[in-house]
C-alpha cells in the first residue's frame, strides 16, 4: 500500500491487484516476508516490507526474484581488532587504557551475546560518540590493537526482474515492476547476492520449461555419482561441516546429524523463517527427498542473517572465530562482491583457512561479463566455484575472468577454480519437500558437499587441508570443450576422479594452471588468442602455487627456465617472479614471456619448462629443522611469428586505468545507478573483451603497457589506445608523448564525462572510512587527458551528454559523454544533437544541445608525425553496460592512424563542424579536495595540492639464466654441420 498511497483511483485498482497476489501466494509460495532497511546517502529510497509470495505466485511465475547483498555502516560503531586471541576483561582493559589519554567518556564496549562470548576473542565492538577523530587515531596507536574499522551492517534483499513475454500476469504490472526496479537501482551494492531465485520457492515439478525436466532425472548428488560413494559406505561421517546462512529449524525432517545450531543475530530464534539457509543445507547434508552429499556429516548451522535480511560484520567474524573453536572442517559461504579490501572480512577468512577450514565460496553472479568474480572466491586459500547447467553450458550468470585485484600492473589469476551444477538445482524446503535455485550460491553448497563427502572418505584426516583438497578437485575436474579457462576454471566437478586422487595423495606442491600453453585455444584464451613476437611486451601469466604439504612455505633457491633445444627453446626468454612466502597454504609464480632477438624474423613454436622447487616446515616437528620438499614443473609452449609492422601494433594504456576498490570511481554510463562502481579492471580481457576480439579479427595486434608512457619504444607501435583514463600523468609523460607522436606515433583517445558539480551529486557515504564519499575522478580523469593534449591545442569539456544519433550511417548511442572543448583549426571535427544529461541530473531538467562536438581528427604538422583521433564516450566499445557498439568508428579511426587513410564518411559528413576554440567557457577543473593521490601512482600528498612523484624506473625484469636440455644434442648437430661445410 505504501507504494501507492495517496495515488488516483487507477492506481488504486492496481494495488487491489497485488493484495490479490499476496493473497494467492500465501496460499502456494509460503516464503515470509523480507524486509529492507534504508541505506545512507543521495540514492536511497525507503521502500517497506514485501510479502515476496505476490511476486512468485502461480499468478505471477514470469518474475525473477535475485537475492541481493548491499552494506552500510553502523552510525558510532567500529571494530576493534586485536593483535590476538584475549579474553573480554583483557579487551575491556586496552580500549579503556587507551581511550584514557584522550579523556574520552561517552563510549562503551557493545554487548554481544552469542556462544562465542565466553572464549577468547581478537575484537570488540566500541560504540564511540565524542572526539571520534582523536579517539579512533588513540585506538591504532595502542600496541595490542591492529586495526579500527567501522561495523557494517549487511542488507540482504530481493530484486525483481520481469522475465515474461506476453504480459498477460497481473503481476506483470510494469508500474510496480519498474518502482522495484527504480528502487534496488538505487542502492550502492558491495557484496553482492550470489542466488537467482527463479523456481527457488516453486514446489517440485513446478517447471516452466519440458526441456528442464528432462534434464534433471535425479537428484544433483547422485548425478555426480555420489551413491557410488554410498554404496562403499562414505557418507560424510566424522566431518563437521559449516553453513552460514539463514539458519534451520530444530525438527525438520532431512537431517538427522545436526549437531549444533547456533544464532549470531539479535532475533530470538535459530529457525530459518526465509528458507535459503534451509536449501543450502539440504544440498550439503539431506538425508531423503532430494537427498544431500553427505547425510551423516556433522552440521553446524550459523544463523548469521535475520528474517529481514540483516547481518553484521561483527556477527560473521564472531561466528568464524567460533568456527575455528569448534574445529570446522569444510564451511560454505554464499555471499561475495568485489571488495577484497574489506580488510577485517578477508583476514579472518585467511585465519580461517590457516586452521585447515575449507572454505568454499561462489564465484558471483554478474555474468557473463568479464573481470567480475566476487571476494572471497577469488581469494587462492578459497575454492571459488562457477554455475553450469545441466547441459554441461556455462550458466550465463556465472561470474568469469581472471581477477581484477592484480591488475593494471599486468594480469590477474585463474578464477574460478571449478565449476559445476548451479542451475535448477533441488534442495530441501523450508518445513518439507523439495524446491529448485539458480545460481553460483547453489554450485558453492553443491562443492561444499562433495568437498564434505571426499573429506570422509580419507583415513588420515591429516592429509585433508585447503590446499590438497583444492589440488584433487582441479587435477580431476572434467575439460568442458569449447570454454575458456577464465570461465571454466580447471573444469567440471569430477567426484570420483577426485576421491581416486585424493585416496593416493601424498602431500605436494601444484600450479594453477599447470602449463603454460599459448597454442592451445580456447581454453588458453587470451594468451592463445595472439602469437608472440620479438620486441612486444613481455606476456604475464600469473600461475598460483598451491603447497598442500603445509600453511606455510617458501621457494628453494630461485625457479629454473631450462628450454627445449630441439623444439627451439633457446628462442623464448623467460623472467619469473614469485611469493617470498606462501601463506595461506598457496602462493604466486608470475611468468613472463618474451623473444630472444635471433628469432626476430623466425616463425615456429618453442618449449621448455620452469622448475620449481618448494620447501614447508615437516608436520610435528618440535625442533623445526626437518622440511618437506617438492619439486613441480611448469611447461612452457609458445608461438613465435616474425613481428608484425608497425602499423598493425597497438598498444594497450593500462597503466593509467584505476578501478574501486580502494577509491571511488564512478561507472561511465550514469544510468547505470544499480552498478555505481567501476571494478571489472577496465582491461582489454575483462570488460573490454570484445573491443580485444574485434581488434584481433581485424588482424591487429595489441599489447598491454603496464608501466609509464616513458617506458616503450614508440618506433615499434602504429597507435597508443587511450581508454577510460582515471590516472594523472608524470610531466615526462606528457613530454615524451609529444616527442613520440612527432616522430609518427599515433593517438586515439575515448575519453567520458568530468563535471564537479554532478560528481559531488553523485556522493554516497562509504563503509570503509566513514565519511561522504565523492569521486576522485568523473568516468574518466579528463583535466588530466587535458594536461596531456593540451599541447596541440586540443582539450574536452566538463560537458555531460546522452542520447542517439546516426553517424556514417550506423546508429550510436552516447552514454554520458562529455564533448570536445578546443580543437586545431585545420582538424576534423563532427558533432551531433545530444541530451544535456548534467543539467538532467542536477536539475531534473530536459534540454537538447544541437552541435555537440564527439569527435575529433587530426595530423600533427611535424614532418613524419603522428595523427590524433578524440570521441567523448567510451561506452560504446566497454561491454560493461553497451547498447550499440561503435567498433565501426574504431577501424575508422585506426585507418586513420595507422594508415593516414581520412573516412570519407566522416569528412564529408553533413555533421561536420567548424572546430570550437573553447573560448567561451572555461575547461574542467580537477574537483577541490579530491583524494585520487591516496589510490595514484603519479600523485603524492604535499602541502596544498598534491605534487606528482618522482618519475618510477620502469620495470625491469630480471631474465632467468637458461640451462638447457639435451645440451648434448645440440653439440652434435654442430659438430654435423661443421662436417658438412668440410665436405
Amino acid at each position: 500500500m505504501y507504494l501507492y498511497m495517496g495515488n488516483d483511483q487507477k492506481r488504486t485498482a492496481v494495488t487491489m491487484i497485488v493484495w490479490l497476489c499476496l493473497l494467492v501466494a500465501f496460499l502456494g509460495c509460503r516464503l515470509p516476508v523480507v524486509g529492507t532497511e534504508e541505506d545512507s546517502g543521495p540514492f536511497s529510497t525507503p521502500f517497506p516490507s514485501l510479502n515476496a509470495d505476490a511476486l512468485l505466485s502461480p499468478n505471477c511465475s514470469q518474475l525473477t526474484l535475485k537475492l541481493d547483498f548491499s552494506t552500510k555502516v553502523v552510525k558510532h560503531e567500529y571494530i576493534v581488532a586485536f593483535n590476538g586471541y584475549f579474553t573480554a576483561k583483557a579487551r575491556s582493559d586496552f580500549i579503556s587504557s587507551a581511550l584514557r589519554d584522550v579523556d574520552a567518556v561517552n563510549w562503551r564496549i557493545v554487548r554481544r551475546d552469542n556462544p562465542a562470548s565466553d572464549y577468547p576473542s581478537d575484537f570488540e565492538v566500541v560504540e564511540i560518540r565524542q572526539d571520534t577523530r582523536s579517539s579512533l587515531l588513540t585506538l591504532q596507536d595502542h600496541p595490542y590493537i591492529k586495526r579500527v574499522t567501522p561495523q557494517r551492517m549487511v542488507l540482504r534483499s530481493l530484486k525483481l526482474t520481469d522475465t515474461g513475454t506476453d504480459g498477460a500476469s497481473p503481476c506483470n504490472d510494469t508500474r510496480w515492476v519498474q518502482k522495484w526496479q527504480s528502487w534496488q537501482s538505487s542502492r550502492p551494492l558491495r557484496r553482492t547476492s550470489l542466488s537467482l531465485g527463479s523456481g527457488f520457492w516453486h514446489a517440485t515439478g513446478r517447471h516452466s520449461s519440458r526441456r528442464l525436466l528432462r534434464a534433471i532425472p535425479r537428484h544433483v548428488a547422485q548425478i555426480l555419482q555420489a551413491d557410488v560413494l554410498w554404496q562403499m559406505g562414505h557418507t560424510g561421517s566424522g566431518v563437521k561441516v559449516a553453513v552460514f546462512d539463514t539458519g534451520l529449524s530444530e525438527k525438520h525432517p532431512h537431517f538427522k546429524n545436526v549437531k549444533e545450531r547456533t544464532n549470531w543475530t539479535n532475533e530470538k530464534t535459530l529457525d530459518d523463517g526465509l528458507g535459503h539457509g534451509t536449501f543450502v543445507a539440504g544440498v550439503i547434508a539431506s538425508m531423503r527427498e532430494c537427498q544431500g552429499f553427505a547425510p551423516d556429516s556433522e552440521l553446524h548451522i550459523f544463523r548469521v542473517f535475520t528474517n529481514n535480511q540483516v547481518s553484521y560484520t561483527s556477527w560473521f567474524l564472531d561466528a568464524f572465530n567460533y568456527a575455528i573453536l569448534k574445529k570446522i572442517d569444510v564451511l560454505n559461504l554464499s555471499i561475495g562482491g568485489p571488495d577484497f579490501m574489506d580488510h577485517p572480512f578477508v583476514d579472518k577468512v585467511w585465519e580461517l583457512t590457516a586452521n585447515k577450514v575449507i572454505m568454499v565460496s561462489a564465484i558471483g553472479n554478474d555474468g557473463p561479463l568479464y573481470g567480475t568474480l566476487n571476494n572471497p572466491a577469488d581469494q587462492m586459500d578459497v575454492i571459488g566455484v562457477g554455475g553450469i547447467d545441466f547441459e554441461d553450458n556455462i550458466a550465463r550468470f556465472s561470474s568469469r575472468g581472471m581477477t581484477t585485484w592484480e591488475l593494471p600492473g599486468g594480469y590477474g589469476r585463474v578464477k574460478p577454480d571449478i565449476v559445476t551444477y548451479g542451475s535448477g538445482v533441488r534442495g530441501s524446503g523450508l518445513k518439507e519437500g523439495c524446491r529448485s535455485l539458480s545460481g553460483t550460491s547453489v554450485a558453492s553448497p553443491v562443492v561444499a558437499g562433495a568437498v564434505t563427502l571426499l573429506a570422509s572418505t580419507v583415513l588420515n584426516r591429516e592429509l585433508v587441508n585447503p590446499a590438497s583438497m583444492k589440488q584433487a578437485l582441479i587435477a580431476s575436474a572434467r575439460r568442458l570443450p569449447g570454454v575458456n579457462m577464465f570461465e571454466q576454471g580447471h573444469g567440471k566437478l569430477d567426484l570420483l576422479r577426485a576421491y581416486q586422487i585424493l585416496n593416493s595423495y601424498k602431500p605436494q606442491a601444484s600450479l594453477s594452471p599447470s602449463y603454460i600453453d599459448l597454442t592451445e585455444c580456447p581454453y588458453m584464451w587470451p594468451y592463445c588468442s595472439q602469437p608472440i613476437y620479438y620486441g612486444g611486451m613481455p606476456t604475464i601469466v600469473n600461475v598460483t602455487i598451491l603447497n598442500g604439504m603445509g600453511v606455510t612455505g617458501r621457494i628453494v633457491d630461485k625457479p629454473i627456465w631450462q628450454p627445449y633445444l630441439p623444439q627451439n627453446g633457446d628462442y623464448v626468454d623467460v623472467a619469473v617472479s614469485y611469493s617470498p612466502v606462501l601463506w595461506p597454504w598457496a602462493g604466486y609464480l608470475a611468468v613472463s614471456v618474451s623473444v630472444a632477438k635471433k628469432a626476430a624474423s623466425w616463425e615456429g613454436i618453442a618449449q621448455g619448462h620452469v622448475m620449481v622447487t618448494v620447501a614447508s616446515p615437516a608436520e610435528n616437528d618440535v625442533s623445526n629443522t626437518g622440511e618437506m620438499t617438492s619439486t613441480v614443473k611448469l611447461p612452457v609452449k609458445v608461438k613465435i611469428v616474425p613481428t608484425p609492422p608497425r602499423s598493425k601494433r597497438i598498444l594497450w594504456d593500462q597503466y593509467h586505468n584505476l578501478r574501486y576498490p580502494p577509491g571511488y570511481f564512478p561507472r561511465d554510463n550514469l544510468r547505470m545507478k544499480n552498478d555505481p562502481l567501476d571494478w571489472n579492471g577496465d582491461h582489454i580481457h575483462t570488460n573490454f573483451r570484445d573491443m580485444y576480439q574485434h581488434l584481433r579479427s581485424m588482424g591487429y595486434f595489441v599489447e598491454v603497457l603496464g608501466a609509464p608512457i616513458t617506458c616503450f619504444d614508440a618506433s615499434q607501435y602504429g597507435t597508443l589506445l587511450m581508454v577510460d583514463s582515471e590516472e594523472e600523468y608524470f610531466p615526462e609523460e606528457i613530454t615524451k608523448l609529444r616527442r613520440d607522436i612527432d616522430n609518427g606515433l599515433s593517438l586515439i583517445v575515448f575519453s567520458d564525462w568530468y563535471n564537479t558539480s554532478v560528481m559531488r551529486k553523485v556522493k554516497f557515504y562509504d563503509e570503509n572510512t566513514r565519511q561522504w564519499w565523492m569521486p576522485d575522478t568523473g568516468g574518466a580523469n579528463v583535466p588530466a587527458l587535458n594536461d596531456l593534449i593540451a599541447v596541440w591545442g586540443m582539450a574536452f569539456s566538463d560537458g555531460l551528454y546522452e542520447g542517439d544519433f546516426t553517424m556514417a550511417d550506423h546508429d550510436m548511442y552516447y552514454a554520458s559523454g562529455c564533448s570536445i572543448a578546443r580543437f586545431p583549426e585545420d582538424g576534423i571535427v563532427i558533432a551531433q544533437t545530444l541530451k544535456d544529461q548534467g543539467l538532467e541530473v542536477l536539475k531534473q531538467e530536459t534540454a537538447v544541445v544541437e552541435n555537440v562536438p564527439v569527435l575529433g581528427l587530426y595530423q600533427t604538422p611535424s614532418e613524419g608525425g603522428g595523427r590524433i583521433a578524440l570521441y567523448g564516450d567510451s561506452n560504446c566499445i566497454d561491454d560493461s553496460h553497451r547498447q550499440k557498439d561503435c567498433f565501426w568508428l574504431l577501424d575508422a579511426l585506426l585507418q586513420y592512424t595507422s594508415y593516414s587513410m581520412t573516412p570519407p564518411s566522416l569528412t564529408h559528413s553533413k555533421n561536420r563542424v567548424v572546430p570550437p576554440t573553447g573560448t567561451d567557457r572555461p575547461l574542467p577543473q580537477r574537483l577541490e579536495g579530491n583524494h585520487l593521490y591516496r589510490y595514484s601512482k603519479v600523485l603524492e600528498a604535499h602541502l596544498g595540492d598534491p605534487k606528482p612523484r618522482p618519475l618510477p624506473a620502469c620495470p625491469h625484469l630480471s631474465w632467468a639464466k637458461p640451462q638447457p636440455l639435451n645440451e648434448t644434442r645440440k653439440k652434435y648437430k654442430y659438430y654435423m654441420k661443421i662436417l658438412k661445410i668440410r665436405k
